[in-house]
């Protein structure tokens, strides 16, 4: 890793730890030549995962698409940027798990959406209503209804 003063391209771990959201790790680092510490962040990346469409095309797995949907989902609700951190872990946590190399992106939506449900109400329906396209009010509905049940049960 490059000092962002000097751009040494040598330094040294001085201390690791784990991230105050347990899923990433923070490391201290110095600079060999000019002794600048700084701290980098480390955390799981999923590698070579497609994304099958609906209409067939693959695309490669975006979590900046991920982010984008749910920060979409999420604006103007009361979330903390390291629960939402958390939120985006356990979604890739949850692919990761199916260990496949292509998932369906309806796979990829339910996945969002059981978590969304346990995070978030309001983000859920809105998620649902544009991943599932509700086509009228009643379908919204419908979705509405079987959230209030299972809070119920």
């Amino acid at each position: 890793m490059k000092c962002p003063v000097c751009y040494f391209a040598d330094t040294k771990v001085v201390d690791s730890r784990a991230a105050a959201d347990g899923l990433s790790i923070r490391r201290r680092r110095e600079c060999l030549k000019c002794g600048f510490r700084f701290s980098t962040y480390e955390e799981v990346e999923i590698l070579e995962l497609t994304i099958v469409k609906r209409d067939g095309r693959k695309e490669t797995y975006s979590r900046e698409k991920l982010v984008k949907g749910l920060r979409r989902a999420f604006e103007k609700r009361p979330i903390t940027e390291e629960k939402f951190k958390k939120l985006i872990n356990l979604i890739e946590r949850d692919l990761q798990a199916l260990r496949k190399t292509e998932i369906l992106s309806e796979q990829v939506g339910q996945i969002v959406m059981k978590q969304l449900k346990k995070t978030d109400q309001v983000a859920y329906i809105r998620f649902a209503s544009v991943y599932q396209s509700f086509k009228d009010a009643q379908s919204f509905k419908r979705e509405l209804n079987k959230l209030i049940k299972g809070r119920k049960s």
